[in-house]
């Protein structure tokens, strides 16, 4: 029986064979809930979800060269047809141009970080504290594996669940932050730091296309009371297994509101917002926990930063990005 071909197989096929964009989030155009958007004649596709007056686009258009601009243009007449706006995020810094010639502010919103593989060593003073966090980890009796996601599924949830507990009952993130499970769960990979059958933490992996092809560091949990370097020693054994594998690179996923400062800007771009980023950046713990999230990954010593940006239809506005964060089912 042939098994049917859906909208969301034919994203996964435009984000494996459309690289221009480059953009190491790009399998969360895979996640249940998501909405695409073609035209005819060409098998690009725009990933977005409708929130309230917003329609909030993830990515640029994954689509070959020649029907990027095309497909965009048609997108935004979409939006207006609609009564809507459209506020794009982790646009990446090659694909603005397209944007902006649509009329769109384009800001830098924050960056990715990725790591070279065939380079990485955790040997040599810079890493000792890092090795050693991993190693008290390791002495506490853990044991790291990757495993089946179906065998773990039941254990998986029931961490999820105790983590949002700690979250003060907050609601799972969605959009811009992978999944479990589901259709597309076999293209992920599972890490797992467990004592016995208990399970203690957990790293999923999602793969990553363009130029940079590897891994993701997706989705991760951790028990409230497990010991300090949990992360830590997890994502250490699934780098020596890709390395194993001769994957390229691991990317550590979008951090918000940093490296503002280092990054291209765009021309029209509204510095108010960019204050406002870097404002979030300094005090905005309790919006986002940005700095412990960049200091994490800071630790691995990353090769390249990549910034991502918003674009917005108008100007730069507050309610936009809050549209975001509804669409993320943060607010």
């Amino acid at each position: 029986m042939t098994e049917t071909i859906t909208t969301s197989d034919l994203a996964l096929e435009a984000i494996q064979r459309f690289s221009a964009a480059d953009n190491p989030s790009s399998f969360l155009a895979v996640n249940e809930g998501n909405s695409y958007f073609q035209i005819p004649g060409s098998p690009g596709v725009i990933v977005y979800r409708t929130v309230g007056d917003y329609i909030v686009q993830f990515g640029g258009p994954f689509a070959p060269e020649a029907d990027l601009r095309p497909l965009l243009a048609a997108f935004v007449a979409h939006a207006k047809e609609q009564g809507k706006e459209i506020v794009g995020v982790q646009l990446q810094a090659k694909e603005a141009q397209p944007y902006l010639e649509q009329g769109f502010v384009v800001n830098q919103m924050g960056a990715s970080f990725a790591l070279r593989l065939a380079d990485h060593t955790l040997k040599g003073t810079r890493y000792m504290q890092l090795r050693n966090k991993i190693q008290r980890a390791l002495r506490s009796g853990l044991t790291v594996s990757e495993v089946p996601f179906a065998e773990w599924e039941k254990r998986v949830r029931e961490l999820d669940a105790s983590w949002l507990t700690l979250k003060g009952g907050a609601k799972p993130l969605e959009f811009l932050v992978g999944q479990t499970g589901g259709r597309y769960q076999h293209m992920r990979r599972l890490f797992v730091a467990h004592r016995g059958e208990d399970l203690v933490g957990y790293i999923s992996y999602s793969p990553v296309y363009g130029t940079r092809p590897g891994w993701m560091h997706d989705l991760s949990r951790r028990e409230p009371d497990s010991p300090p370097g949990v992360m830590e020693a997890v994502n250490k054994h699934a780098i020596e297994v890709f390395q194993s594998e001769g994957a390229e690179w691991l990317h550590f996923g979008f951090t918000p509101f940093t490296e503002l400062e280092s990054q291209p800007r765009h021309e029209g771009r509204s510095l108010a917002f960019h204050w406002f980023m870097s404002h979030l950046w300094a005090n905005g713990s309790m919006v986002y926990p940005a700095q412990t999230q960049l200091a994490y990954k800071e630790k691995w010593k990353q090769d390249v930063v990549l910034g991502e940006y918003i674009a917005f239809t108008g100007k730069a506005s507050i309610p936009a990005l809050v549209h975001i964060f509804r669409a993320c089912n943060a607010v």
